[in-house]
């Protein structure tokens, strides 16, 4: 290996540690709470919110060649995408790919 590849290594390790032990913190501390506690509900409510603020901002603000796709094209994926979702009986993989496709064949139509 050149020096070349020593400030990626070094990246990589530093961003592993920084990260890592968090995760095995949670798993620990997961690992003594209940499920049915007030404060798992908070945390799961936190959490939910969070995904979904930056799902909002994916559609609403967007980056890259989505940023070129009109408003009601992202707006109408996931909206039928959640319309998707509650007929199949909460199934978020169902959601994902109907979305997806929806607005993959609404930017090949539009002619991105």
């Amino acid at each position: 290996m050149g020096d070349d590849w020593w400030p990626y290594i070094v990246i990589a390790v530093a961003g592993w540690l920084a990260t890592d032990i968090w995760r095995w913190l949670g798993v620990l501390a997961g690992n003594r709470l209940n499920e049915d506690s007030e404060a798992l509900y908070w945390v799961r409510a936190v959490a939910t919110a969070l995904v979904m603020a930056v799902t909002a901002k994916l559609i609403v603000f967007p980056t890259g060649t989505l940023a070129d796709a009109p408003l009601w094209l992202r707006l109408g994926a996931a909206g039928i995408g959640f319309g998707a979702f509650l007929i199949a009986g909460q199934r978020i993989g169902v959601a994902v790919v109907t979305s997806t496709l929806l607005l993959g064949l609404g930017l090949y139509w539009l002619g991105f």
